[in-house]
């Protein structure tokens, strides 16, 4: 192997690796250096892919008992745990080879080591080889995170890594946390069949969701029998033999909770500390999220960042895009253009789902650009009234004068699925004229985004 490359990508995930695909494809001598016990990366790993494995097995598990409902008679429905998680290991098992495959026999070098930076060129790999480049991208991801909570530290705390790999059903399980993750896998816990108690600090469980939207996912949760508790202020946290206790503040009044196992799902960090970014003149926030440009270069220019070591979104496509934009910038290509953050595009696999596109209400309350909204339920649709589905609404945002979409918003089955409707439109600046003109088949969950286009344009055209 080289001791000099063109391009190095730190971190073998999702960023890492198509960075170096793409470099490499632009004649650039490339490496990737991933000194993981494991190659694939969070996404494959430990994160959307052994998750949504699992929520798809106790969706299917949470139908099968609600067969009555739909005039089945089904004797009996419950979780093997350990056959779960043996078709969770065997597919997941299928996806990292695939990667691991893609690694090896790639266009570029593979370097099994952990790396710091010696200087603004130069990194020390843990192997004690020492190798030099041009250019550097930093995709090292993120980690779970230990706020500052009194007892946290010392307890024995599951994360999420441990949450995706139980093969039994816990009894009970105190989770901390109200994000996409903790909201996910409490669902989980609980189709499982765990007693599950959710305390979140902020307000409203999904915070950087709209409260309309949360407040849809969060009456799920307790419909399903979750204990919630939203707006609190956790004092502490006790561990002993049997289980943990978290006493809390919650709407004026000090409470406790006790179960057997505790989750801290309170978020996550970018994977930064080890890197001796301070040697590369590479910045930091305060949390050790790099600073970056719209080009993902960091304050030493000839070094990129993507994915969720730097932000803004810790969404696997959008890194994708920020690291081959890194690629592409470093290799010289003209024309680029930064990602468009105008076509953000996020979702939630809780059931029901939480899908966005685009600017969201709030954005453009901030900036003060007008639009039109309208929103249509779930429950008045004919296919998700016969389906069940009645948790939610699809909600659109266009401009006012042509009716061109600026975004949307859609809580209920499949909305992770159905968002997509808009991903092309969105990207041609499309208007709700253009998707009413596109045939909408029947009876069919999608046609329902037809009713607040056709509001929408009825309120733009002349009377």
């Amino acid at each position: 192997m080289r001791t000099s490359y063109d391009f190095i990508a730190l971190g073998g995930g999702s960023a890492g690796f198509n960075a170096a695909r793409v470099a490499a494809g632009l004649g650039l001598k490339t490496a990737v250096i991933d000194g993981a016990r494991e190659l694939g990366g969070l996404c494959i790993l430990r994160g959307c892919m052994p998750s949504k494995t699992l929520l798809y097995m106790t969706e299917v598990l949470h139908l099968a008992q609600k067969g009555r409902t739909f005039g089945l008679t089904i004797p009996s429905a419950r979780a093997n745990p350990r056959a779960i998680h043996a078709r969770k290991k065997r597919l997941i098992a299928e996806f990292a080879a695939y990667r691991a495959k893609a690694l090896k026999t790639g266009k570029f070098d593979l370097i099994r080591a952990h790396a710091r930076f010696r200087d603004a060129h130069t990194l020390e790999l843990s192997n004690g080889r020492v190798v030099r480049a041009r250019h550097i991208l930093i995709g090292t991801g993120s980690k779970v995170s230990v706020p500052p909570v009194p007892g946290l530290a010392e307890a024995r705390a599951w994360t999420s890594d441990d949450v995706l790999d139980l093969d039994f059903v816990p009894p009970s399980v105190l989770v901390l946390g109200g994000g996409i993750v903790a909201c996910e896998l409490t669902q989980f816990l609980r189709r499982l069949g765990s007693r599950v108690t959710l305390v979140q600090r902020s307000p409203n469980i999904l915070r950087d969701h709209s409260a309309e939207a949360s407040t849809v996912i969060q009456q799920a949760l307790v419909d399903e029998g979750v204990e919630l508790f939203a707006g609190t202020r956790i004092e502490s946290v006790r561990t002993d033999r049997r289980g943990t206790t978290v006493t809390f503040q919650h709407d004026g009044r000090r409470r406790t909770r006790r179960a057997a196992h505790l989750f801290n799902a309170l978020g996550r960090e970018p994977n930064t500390a080890g890197l001796n970014l301070a040697a590369a003149g590479v910045r930091t926030r305060p949390d050790g999220q790099i600073v970056i440009n719209r080009w993902q270069q960091t304050s030493a220019p000839h070094i990129y960042a993507a994915g969720d070591c730097s932000g803004p979104h810790e969404i696997v496509h959008v890194a994708i895009q920020q690291a081959e934009l890194a690629a592409r910038h470093a290799a010289g290509v003209r024309g680029l253009k930064p990602v468009d953050g105008s076509l953000l595009l996020n979702v939630v696999f809780t059931d029901p789902q939480l899908a966005t596109i685009g600017r969201l209400e709030r954005e453009l309350d901030q900036a003060g650009t007008p639009y039109l909204c309208a929103t249509y339920p779930f429950n008045d649709h004919g296919k998700s009234i016969l389906m069940e589905a009645n948790y939610g609404y699809v909600k659109v945002l266009a401009e006012p004068r042509r009716g061109r979409i600026l975004g949307a918003e859609i809580v209920g089955k499949d909305a992770g699925e159905l968002i997509h409707a808009f991903s092309g439109p969105l990207a041609m600046r499309a208007t709700v004229f253009d998707l009413l003109r596109a045939p909408w088949y029947h009876p069919t969950l999608a046609e329902i985004i037809t009713y607040p286009l056709e509001e929408i344009a009825e309120r733009i055209r002349p009377a």
